[in-house]
């Protein structure tokens, strides 16, 4: 029941509530920061709505979800998180994390990426997003700028505008698989810059940078005292090239590394991630001081989703070996059929399972990327995303692809897509 008390306010279930009463005065008002999120990847999922209450077959080659395809979940896995809430394991965990689950990262990076950190140094996060959120509300006030490459993974561009930073694109080359302009990068520090992100491999464009491209960024940052936060969620999908974390190059620059358990383990809707702070700097410190007191505050990551990452880490790893076997025939098969759709190119992906074609016409044919996007679902039920959703600079004309789906579906993906552009829809 509504109550009416002193001044005209109005009160429900003890509750004030702001009230509309017509002569103009707003109601309820939404801030700009929450009205303004943009996620492209997910955006576009609106425009399927009428179609799948009409029985359209949608191709969904927009989220890398590998759980929602033939990629599962490993039984042990499944296993370790059912006898865990068996076994009552439901209480509150440590906001920073069990120290079993950190305690086992520690030894992962250690042995996959040859990364020597402490248990210490990791914080548990509810997925990689979490972590991002995170990062950048402890780095981020009015005017700053981070710098990202471009095209980048969206929640760096829309989390830098939530906390009314500035997000900056540097340019990755398209000629050159999509690797950073290093020069470009060091002409868009300013004052102003916060930190580098360095995403690798990278989302969407699968590229993978070595030894001496990752060395030039944090030189980069170590000139500036920037810290820099590298995205390393695909470092064992990876195909012909090695991966290289920024952990294991860094001698002095700080830098905070951000992966999880989705992608390597299928435990996508699981929500699990974390990341680790390396280098020795009273800047880190305090930047790990603030990310730890939002994960307070959140009280803490799931338990028995922790207590399951815990035995994913420290039991059998063999099964990684068939995942990146089969995404590489994926990827081959993907990377070689839109090669051969007239209006379309694109680079091949050393990494991750994301392919970013370049899409002709796109301005003549198609009013943008987006429009191109809408356009092929509504005329193929293709579900794509577009590239301009990964940076409104490096991204447009493109469209982002995930070659997950076995090879028959995306066979006829590429099919549809291929009638489409032919026909000039």
């Amino acid at each position: 029941m509504f109550y009416y008390g002193l001044g005209g306010n109005v009160y429900f279930l003890g509750l004030r509530v702001l009230w509309s009463t017509g002569n103009g005065m707003s109601g309820i008002k939404v801030t700009k920061r929450a009205s303004n999120i943009e996620y492209a990847i997910r955006d576009v999922t609106i425009y399927t709505k009428d179609l799948i209450a009409n029985n359209r077959k949608i191709y969904n080659l927009n989220i890398g979800d590998p759980a929602a395809f033939d990629f599962k979940t490993p039984p042990s896995l499944k296993e370790a998180l059912c006898q865990a809430i068996a076994q009552e394991d439901n209480y509150y965990s440590p906001s920073e994390g069990l120290p079993a689950l950190r305690e086992a990262v520690a030894h992962k990076e250690k042995k996959i990426n040859n990364v020597d950190i402490t248990a210490d140094d990791v914080l548990v996060t509810e997925g990689i997003s979490e972590g991002i959120q995170m990062l950048l509300g402890a780095i981020v006030e009015k005017g700053d700028e981070i710098l990202f490459p471009g095209p980048t993974y969206p929640p760096y561009i829309s989390y830098t505008r939530f906390f009314d930073g500035t997000p900056v694109s540097y340019e990755t080359i398209e000629k050159e698989n999509w690797q950073p302009n290093i020069d470009d990068l060091r002409k868009k520090v300013t004052k102003k810059t916060r930190a580098i992100v360095l995403i690798n491999p990278n989302n969407p464009t699968g590229a993978v940078y070595n030894h001496k491209t990752v060395k030039e960024i944090l030189d980069i940052a170590g000139e500036n005292d920037l810290p820099v936060i590298s995205d390393e969620i695909y470092d064992q999908l990876t195909y012909e090239k090695p991966f290289v974390s920024a952990a294991n190059v860094t001698t002095d620059v700080p830098v905070v590394i951000l992966n999880g358990f989705s992608k390597v383990y299928q435990m996508t809707g699981w929500r699990l991630g974390y990341m680790y702070f390396k280098g020795k700097n009273k800047h880190l410190d305090a930047l790990k001081d603030g990310v730890e007191k939002q994960c307070r505050i959140r009280i803490c990551a799931n338990t028995p989703v922790q207590i399951a990452a815990t035995a994913a880490l420290n039991g059998p790893q063999d099964f990684v070996k068939d995942i990146v076997e089969r995404l590489k025939q994926r990827r081959d098969f993907s990377h070689k059929r839109l090669n051969e759709i007239e209006g379309v190119s694109t680079t091949k992906p050393e990494g991750a399972f994301y392919i970013f074609p370049k899409i002709e016409g796109i301005g003549k044919r198609w009013k943008d990327d987006k429009d191109f996007v809408i356009s092929l679902l509504k005329a193929t039920g293709v579900l794509i995303v577009n590239g301009s959703g990964f940076d409104p600079v490096y991204g447009k004309d493109h469209a982002r692809i995930v070659f997950l789906p076995p090879i028959s579906e995306l066979e006829n993906a590429y099919n549809a897509l291929e009638d489409f552009i032919k026909k000039g829809q």
